[in-house]
């Protein structure tokens, strides 16, 4: 399979099919193991929770040769080699015995989660079909969100059927015989890198130099505070939005059904922009998408500072259409920002190190990832409650979508469009 100007459907409805078995069998594993693993290795909520941290910190960390290996056209054996070493650790995982193997084995998922998630694949369909990579990444990131509909109540079922142990044996079952074979069979005949930079590739010189370039460009750094601040957002407010509603006075029915209403909108926000992305200018949707996530902010401190209007009445009060908004309004800006963010390197600064450029973002983005929760918690007060966290948030978000409109200027004069 060749690169080209229309994306290839049978090659990414296959890549799709695989993305959504890693998600499912590796990121949405560990919420639902947590508790059968403290109970039986002895393991406090603190230090059960640092697996999956350093799995993150693992994947940040091999983001950036993740992605040079792929940008050199390697991407057949990173992702194959990347499947199977997950299928390992989870088959590892099942014979843990203390935490310190507890922590290896979910560093040795993070090292796989870099090979094998939305980031290398959103590189190899970039580099594949240069004029329709965008579409692509919708239909990868659609079917990616149904991960946890499909894994989490499958996970729950192996569990109570087999025990936590055996249930391990399955989920590395799907990586053996399914993401495996799927990633050697599809991405055979990788693109080759660019004359230009391959005629240099034995001496790394013309390469670097190009790619340093890039990593120093004023675009990039703003792209990546744009990426890493709506990393930031996105990843405080979900560990903390069911006791946030709860204080807020809603019953337990509204704080459960809220986050899980979120994932149905992420969906809804992806087919919209699946199906109506021609008919509007990809740069006005660039800069429109990251906007509703602070206008979704501004519903929900409405509620924070308004508990009062939640109760009396057998009707909706304005605090629950408030956060119905909210609902609405971060669930699908949050499934949209995905591909934007998945996209805005490729089209701001460079589709031909696309994957490294990426990769380079790799473990600011696991911090953000693993010190925005702590930090909300932080914010947090008896008096004000999350107001003041939402606030921070609230301000981010707009400096997050300043950075993007000032990169998305420069590129486009720079290019004359």
């Amino acid at each position: 399979m060749t690169m080209s100007d229309s994306h290839n459907r049978s090659l990414v409805g296959w890549l799709s099919l695989a993305q959504l078995i890693a998600w499912g069998s590796v990121f949405y594993l560990f919420a639902l193991i947590m508790e059968p693993v403290e109970r039986e290795l002895g393991l406090s909520r603190a230090q059960s929770s640092l697996a999956f941290s350093l799995a993150l910190l693992a994947e940040g960390v091999l983001a950036f040769p993740v992605g040079r290996w792929i940008d050199q056209g390697h991407e057949r054996l990173v992702m194959t080699a990347g499947s199977v070493w997950l299928g390992i650790c989870l088959v590892l995982q099942s014979t843990v015995t203390s935490m310190a193997g507890f922590y290896y084995v979910w560093i040795g998922l993070g090292a796989g989660m870099a090979a094998t998630l939305y980031t290398p694949v959103f590189a190899v369909v970039t580099r594949r079909f240069p004029g329709d990579f965008r579409r692509a990444i919708i239909t990868m990131t659609f079917l990616g969100g149904l991960a946890s509909t499909v894994f989490v109540p499958l996970i729950y079922w192996l569990i109570a059927q087999f025990g936590w142990r055996h249930a391990l044996w399955f989920l590395a079952a799907f990586q053996f015989a399914v993401c495996a074979p799927l990633h050697f069979l599809c991405l055979k005949n990788a693109p080759r890198p660019l004359p230009g930079a391959a005629q240099h590739l034995s001496t790394g010189h013309k390469r670097s130099v190009s790619l340093a370039h890039h990593l120093t460009s004023t675009p990039y750094l703003l792209i990546g505070i744009f990426t890493v601040l709506t990393m930031a957002i996105t990843v405080a407010l979900p560990a903390h939005i069911i006791n946030l509603l709860r204080e807020q006075g809603l019953g337990d029915a509204w704080a459960i059904a809220v986050p899980a209403s979120i994932g149905v909108c992420q969906v809804v926000g992806r087919l919209l922009l699946y199906f109506f992305e021609h008919h509007f200018d990809v740069h006005t949707a660039n800069r429109v998408i990251p906007c509703l996530i602070p206008i979704a902010l501004v519903a929900l401190l409405a509620t924070a500072l308004a508990p009062h209007a939640i109760a009396g009445g057998t009707g909706l009060s304005r605090a629950h259409w408030l956060v119905l908004a909210f609902v609405l309004l971060w669930g699908m800006g949050n499934g949209m920002l995905t591909i934007v963010k998945g996209t805005a390197i490729a089209e701001y600064v460079s589709r031909d190190n696309v994957a490294a450029l990426n990769g380079a973002l790799g473990i600011p983005m696991a911090l953000a990832r693993a010190a925005a929760p702590i930090g909300m918690g932080l914010l947090w007060s008896e008096q004000a409650g999350y107001t003041i966290g939402l606030w921070v948030l609230l301000a981010l978000s707009v400096m997050s979508i300043a950075a993007l409109a000032m990169a998305q200027r420069l590129s486009l004069r720079r290019s004359g469009a």
